[in-house]
């Protein structure tokens, strides 16, 4: 368990995040972390970053497959 101190940074104060925790968690300069407190613990997680669509497309090899959806049996007053 690593320990750390809280040290003066402006007008807040601050703590030092070890690499290796850093690396494990795959946080990088900039990312943006919630805070929290849970039953007197503070929790960072990782924000939601939001991925550009060539991001998206990226994960599929630039392949995007179109296929038709069941949404089952019209229910109200639907158009065809």
């Amino acid at each position: 368990m690593d320990q750390v101190v809280i040290r003066p940074w402006g007008n807040s104060q601050g703590i030092r995040i070890p690499k290796a925790i850093l690396k494990k968690m795959d946080i990088n300069v900039s990312d943006t972390l919630q805070i929290e407190v849970e039953n007197d613990a503070i929790v960072l997680k990782k924000a939601f970053k939001h991925r550009s669509f060539e991001d998206r497309v990226a994960e599929y090899n630039g392949e995007i497959s179109i296929c038709e959806y069941d949404w089952g049996k019209p229910a109200g007053r639907e158009m065809f």
